[in-house]
Parts: structure tokens; C-alpha cells; sequence
């Protein structure tokens, strides 16, 4: 009985310190997902109509992709509705091409209709090798436009890549 009880009571330990790991993983996302928001914000006050008037965008604070000749990417994010976290992403990029280096950087994805928005939480969701993101500089956004309901925004953080190549990028969503 003894044995019983201590390997439920271990089971029951491991469960939570995993629960609590995940949650504070999530909590650190989300605190760089409102950084990355201010930050965007005050590069290019335009931005601002887009994180307004979306039916909700996904900001994915932390992006690292590095590449020679087959490239990845990958990055957690926050989904925001109605300027309201309702879940955590992630993104992955695979490519292939002439590329080589290595980069990091801040993408939101803003989604115009509530269409695109569901198609993304629905897990159905992914960028073409022909999607391209508009990079955040200084009232850029000002010409900036949806297309088929969605907008993608980034900036760089750091890091030298050269690339000429085909992929695209993976999306994965879960609800609060």
C-alpha cells in the first residue's frame, strides 16, 4: 500500500511541476508578446488601425530561423481577440534553397475577418512560398494591406541571413 501511494504521490508531482513548467513557459511568452507589441507600436503608430480593427492577430515575440541550404524556423506566440490573449501558437518554417545564416525576429499576423481567424485556430492554417511579410520600419504600414484576410508584419531582432528559397510556414494553435 505504501508503494501504491508513493508512486500516485510522485505521478501526482510530476504531473504539476510539468502543468506549472508549461505555464510559466506560456507566461514568458506572453510578457515578450505584450513587449513586442509596445515595441511595434511606437516604431510605426500606423500599426496601430491593424491591432484595432483585426478579428484578432497572433504575435509571435521570439523567432529564431538559421539555414545552409535547408533552413528552419520556429516560434511560440499569443493569440489575441479583441486585444484579449484566448490561446498560445507556434510556427515552424522549413525550407530549402540558397540560403545560408541566421536571424531572429518578431512576426504578428493580423487576421481581417473572422474567417481567417477560425480558419487558424482550426489548425488549417499555413503561408504559401509566396506569402511575404512586410518588414516593420518607420510608417510602413501605411500602405500595407490584407490579402485573402490576412496581413503579416515582422522585425528583425538580429542575426545576418541570405536567402533565396521555397517553404513555408506551419501553424498550430491551443485554446486557453
Amino acid at each position: 500500500m505504501k508503494i501504491k501511494n508513493s508512486i500516485v504521490s510522485m505521478a501526482l508531482l510530476f504531473v504539476t511541476v510539468f502543468a506549472f513548467a508549461q505555464n510559466k513557459d506560456d507566461m514568458r511568452v506572453m510578457k515578450d508578446a505584450e513587449k513586442a507589441i509596445t515595441t511595434l507600436k511606437q516604431l510605426d503608430r500606423g500599426l496601430e488601425k491593424f491591432f484595432n480593427n483585426a478579428s484578432g492577430y497572433v504575435v509571435f515575440p521570439n523567432v529564431g530561423e538559421g539555414a545552409l541550404i535547408i533552413g528552419a524556423a520556429s516560434g511560440n506566440g499569443v493569440l489575441y481577440e479583441n486585444g484579449v490573449s484566448t490561446g498560445m501558437a507556434e510556427m515552424k518554417k522549413l525550407d530549402i534553397g540558397m540560403q545560408a545564416g541566421g536571424e531572429a525576429y518578431t512576426q504578428v499576423v493580423f487576421f481581417e475577418t473572422e474567417e481567417a481567424l477560425n480558419e487558424f485556430k482550426e489548425g488549417n492554417f499555413e503561408f504559401s512560398a509566396e506569402a511575404k511579410a512586410v518588414i516593420i520600419d518607420e510608417a510602413v504600414s501605411k500602405n500595407a494591406n490584407y490579402n485573402d484576410g490576412v496581413v503579416v508584419f515582422a522585425k528583425s531582432k538580429g542575426g545576418v541571413m541570405a536567402d533565396v528559397s521555397i517553404g513555408g510556414q506551419k501553424f498550430s494553435y491551443s485554446e486557453f
